[in-house]
This record gives structure tokens, sequence and C-alpha cells, in this order.
């Protein structure tokens, strides 16, 4: 017998979750549109070439790709060696790549700084594992053509928003930028070849420490005077005193002399998002934290890279970065862009219930001796009255009915007779 469950890593949601979920998609899309941006939607399925054109880092081996249709055994066979061969078609396994392709096809008819919303599933083939899913939900928002720190300001602005108005009050925001990473390992004397491997390694540290970032360099076989200069830095004596968002936060945890064009559009960043939150005091008040050794694993990313911390949790809730070279692969030309997703499964589940989610929701509970055209007049009026409505024939164990009423997410329910109307029912809570 066939197994009546989901595909591994993938899943089911019953009434009560999906409502829930939708609540929380609600409350990030009206935050997002607040902000200015406009939603869009693309295929799930992009070609083979464009997601595997070495843009997309580790994730590009985790997409489902898709058989060419009328392949016979023969050519199968024939092309068993070049999975190129094989597939012309294939999963979108984040939203990024789709919209540089989308900004590509529709440019022409969109302004000249678009700010895109886009929520919807991607696939990857993961090892499923707790929080680690083959299909979920990416919420993003991005913008196109602005190179400037009003760009990733917006966005920061927009995500810690969205995060207060789900309740989560109090996340940060730690950045840098992938210039700053290179030029840092380029000081220490890391060879340009090796340092894809090194970043690989400095992502690492906080869940091994230092020790463990420079044991495992040096089983790398990375070169051994810029691993000695690193450990030298990382080992630097350092004073304890309290640096808000800024110049001196930012220069004091890098090297000397570290580029001041990259130094300067961090503290713009910084400065535009104290002013969008209102801060009077230091830029120490705005909830970014400046992070040396912050990597983000996409091989695409150009310059500010993100991630999104809460202090009830220790992993992060989102991420993101500028790609500006990545539109320039499918339209022939440099377009700057920007980008911020939000973690949607693992926020979900932090998210309280939200009261007013399922107001007015009521069942109906009647006997078979209630006509039917009663029933569903009974209903209908209360629809137009702005109700959720459940007809519910009476069961033996009418508490266990209306709990699994209660779990969908019904506040109310109500005794039906034969006769009765809107005006004569009497609503009973189910709390």
């Amino acid at each position: 017998m066939a197994s009546v469950n989901p595909p591994r890593g993938m899943r089911d949601f019953l009434p009560a979750d999906k409502a829930r979920r939708e609540g929380v998609l609600a409350v990030i899309r009206e935050r997002y549109r607040a902000h200015g941006f406009d939603e869009i939607e693309t295929p799930v399925m992009e070609e083979y070439s464009r997601l595997h054109a070495g843009i997309g880092g580790d994730n590009e081996k985790l997409a489902y790709n898709v058989l060419k249709r009328g392949l016979d055994a023969d050519a199968i066979r024939a092309a068993a060696d070049d999975q190129a061969q094989l597939t012309d078609l294939g999963l979108r396994y984040d939203l990024t790549v789709p919209l540089a392709r989308f900004y590509a096809t529709n440019r022409g008819q969109l302004p000249s700084v678009f700010r895109s919303i886009q929520i919807a599933p991607v696939w990857r083939a993961e090892r499923p594992q707790k929080g680690r899913y083959r299909q979920f939900v990416q919420c993003d928002i991005d913008i196109i053509g602005d190179a400037s720190a009003r760009a990733e300001a917006e966005l920061a602005v927009a995500t810690l928003d969205t995060l207060d108005a789900l309740g989560l009050e109090g996340g940060r925001i730690r950045i840098n930028d992938r210039r700053v990473l290179e030029w840092m390992l380029d000081s220490f004397g890391f060879g340009a070849d090796e340092r894809p491997g090194v970043l690989i390694t400095i992502d690492k540290l906080d869940k091994i420490g230092p020790d463990g970032i420079i044991a495992e360099l040096r089983e790398r076989g990375a070169t051994s005077a810029a691993v000695d200069a690193f450990d030298a830095f990382l080992r630097r004596a350092v004073t304890m005193e309290y640096n808000p968002y800024g110049e001196r936060q930012i220069r004091k945890a890098l090297p000397a002399g570290a580029p001041d064009d990259v130094v300067a559009h961090l503290i713009g960043i910084g400065a535009a998002v104290a002013a969008a939150r209102g801060t009077d005091g230091p830029l120490g008040d705005i909830p970014l934290v400046f992070d040396p050794f912050l990597v983000r694993g996409m091989g695409y990313y150009t310059g500010t890279i993100f991630e999104l911390a809460h202090p009830s949790v220790d992993y992060s809730l989102g991420g993101g970065g500028r790609y500006d070279g990545m539109i320039g692969r499918f339209l022939g030309q440099d377009v700057p862009a920007v980008g911020f997703s939000i973690g949607f499964e693992r926020i979900v589940d932090l998210v309280a219930d939200r009261a007013d989610a399922a107001a007015d929701a009521v069942v109906l509970v009647h006997d078979r001796d209630v006509p039917e055209s009663e029933l569903l007049a009974l209903k209908a009026s209360l629809v137009r009255q702005g109700s959720r409505v459940r007809l519910e024939h009476r069961t033996k164990n009418l508490k266990a009915l209306l709990e699994r009423a209660s779990a969908d997410g019904y506040t109310a329910f109500a005794t039906v007779a034969p006769g009765a109307s809107a005006d004569t029912l009497e609503v009973k809570p189910l709390a």
C-alpha cells in the first residue's frame, strides 16, 4: 500500500496551522506594503542554466531539477554523465535569482528604483531535520536601482518594523560588508584563491571559537603567515568600553586602514536607520551591530550583508545583502540591487496567537430536524454581518465537537432549533 505521508521534508498544515500562518503572512505583507514595496509573482520553475549559473552558492547543489520531456532510455544513458543534457528546468531554490530574471525581463515597465515583495515557497533537496525543510516559504523585500546607503536602511527599517508588528520587539541586525571581508583577508596575507575556503571557516566562529578557527585554517593548509596574522588579530588586547554603532565601533573592530568608502557606506546606513527609527540619542540606540566576521554564504553578495537576530533565540531570523553583479548576468549591464529575507518558518513559531485573528467565528450546532433551507439562510445572514460560520450536526460528544472547533479558530457557538433566526440565536463563547 502506498504511503499516505507527505514527501520527506515537506508538510501538511491543518486548518488551525494554516490560519496561523496566513495571519502572520498578512501582517508581513501589510508592513512591507506600508513601506512602499509592491508584490510580484514569479514562476516556481526557472531554466536549468539560470539556476546553475554559479551565483547560487551551495544552493545550486540542492536544486530539484526537472527531466526533459520525451527522453527515451537511450538518450538518458547517453547523457547520464552530463546533468545539463538531461534537464532543462528546475524548481527555484530561492527568490533572488528569479527576481533578477524578472527585472531583466520587465525592466521597461518598472520604475527606475523598484521595491519588490516576494512571498512564496522555494524548494531545496536538504537532508530533513528539525527546522530544515525541503519546501519552505521565503519572505523577501528587495530594492533594485539604488546604490546608496538609503536602500539598505529602507530594508532594515521595514524589517524591524515588521518584527515589531508581529510582537517580536527587540530585534537587532548584525551588519558587515563583503568588501571589508575581502580587504581584511588580503591585509592578513591570504591569497585570492584560498579566500573562499577561509570564509567558510570564519563563518563557524560562533560555533567553534577562535582556537577552532585557527586550527581548521592550519588543517586546510592556508598560508601560514596569514594564519599567524589572523591569530594575532583575534587575540589582540581590546577594552571593554561600549561603542555605539558608528565609525568608532566599526574601525575598532577591524585592522588599521579599513577602506574609507566602505566605512562611510556603513555609517550612512546607521544614520539613516537612526533617523527613521526616531532615535534622539547616539547611534548606539539603534538596533544595528557591526560584526566584522559576519560572512553569509551566498556567492552573489558584493557589498553590505546583514542578519536578523532576536534575544529569544540563538539563531538568525533572516538576512540578506547587496548583489550588484547578479542582474548584469542576465541583462548585460550592472544594476545595483539589495535584498532582505525574513525566515518565515522560524518566525511563525515565535509569534504569539493573535487574539483578533478569529473574531466573530461562530459554530452553529443543529439537530437533524432543522430544515436545510433554514440552516443555509441563517448561515448566509450571519456571513453578511461579517461573521465566519460553520454548520455542525450535533453529536453525542458535544464537548469534543466544540473543542475541535476552538482548535480550528472558532470563538463562539450557538444551538439552532427549527425556526431560529439571527436575532433569536443565543451565541456563547467557546473559551
